[in-house]
């Protein structure tokens, strides 16, 4: 349910910026994510969905509230979370960053320990359709991708789907974990290849510009993986199998700047 369109005049600056949204103060316990005009109304409402069922576990996560419809976009209410980006944190703080990527890779411990109840997409699902609609992949290798997918093992984990030092934010009462829009039901290990692909194509590519960020990318993904399997031994193979299927699955998001390189990760 959307509530009726509201005339708001005295909306002040947006305290963020996302390629969806613009996120503003609502009040003292609620932000507002104000999607552009572009962005289907049902969209969101799958977000809505996503975060209300994300919001059942015992996870540090936000809130989720109403959405609105204010000066004809439509908004979702979320709730406050005061803080900066753990990534953040980690430039401020460089000589911390080996204790920032073990309590990273500790949450996702935490997030893949059980089984979840939440009622969210199955993750070998998602994957396969989103391989079926990447471009740039070959006719054979797409089928050697699906075919790989296949022969890996479900899961019943909660699955992030885009975890990262941007999407965790540092708090007085601890980390909260944000943006949980490509959540899944699946097999961990394909989640923490998913963090790997990111963090990999965001340094072969220029959506990190500056040289030493990408070297605390570089040592903070590192320090990150060692630490989740010191902990998880178990897998480490198979997390190998996952990088391939993931990169092809991440060619459906057309990012040009990623294009070729996921193209190569993705070749057998």
């Amino acid at each position: 349910m959307v509530n009726q369109n509201r005339l708001i005049t005295d909306l002040t600056q947006p305290i963020a910026y996302g390629r969806t949204a613009e996120i503003y103060a609502w009040n003292e316990e609620q932000v507002l994510k104000l999607f552009y005009n572009w962005f289907p109304l049902e969209n969101i409402q799958y977000e809505q969905r996503i975060a209300e069922a994300v919001c059942g576990t015992d996870l540090p996560v936000p809130s989720v509230g109403e959405i609105l419809n204010i000066n004809n976009r439509f908004g979702l209410l979320y709730g406050r979370v005061d803080g900066i980006t753990m990534f953040e944190l980690i430039e401020q703080k460089p000589w911390n960053i080996f204790r920032y990527a073990h309590r990273m890779a500790e949450l996702h411990i935490e997030m893949h320990s059980d089984p979840t109840n939440a009622t969210l997409p199955n993750l070998k699902t998602k994957l396969k359709n989103k391989i079926n609609q990447a471009e740039g992949l070959s006719v054979k290798n797409r089928e050697k991708v699906l075919t790989g997918l296949a022969d890996l093992p479900d899961g019943d984990r909660l699955c992030h789907g885009d975890f990262h030092p941007m999407n965790i934010i540092m708090t007085a009462h601890g980390e909260t974990i944000i943006d949980w829009i490509d959540s899944a039901v699946g097999n961990p290990l394909a989640d923490l290849a998913r963090t790997t692909i990111i963090a990999r194509g965001a340094m072969a590519s220029n959506q990190i510009k500056k040289a030493m960020q990408k070297l605390i990318v570089r040592i903070f993904h590192h320090a990150y993986i060692t630490y989740y399997f010191s902990t998880c031994p178990a897998g480490k193979e198979e997390y190998l199998l996952w990088l391939p299927i993931v990169a092809a699955a991440r060619l459906s998001e057309n990012i040009p700047e990623l294009k070729s390189w996921l193209i190569k990760q993705a070749s057998y």
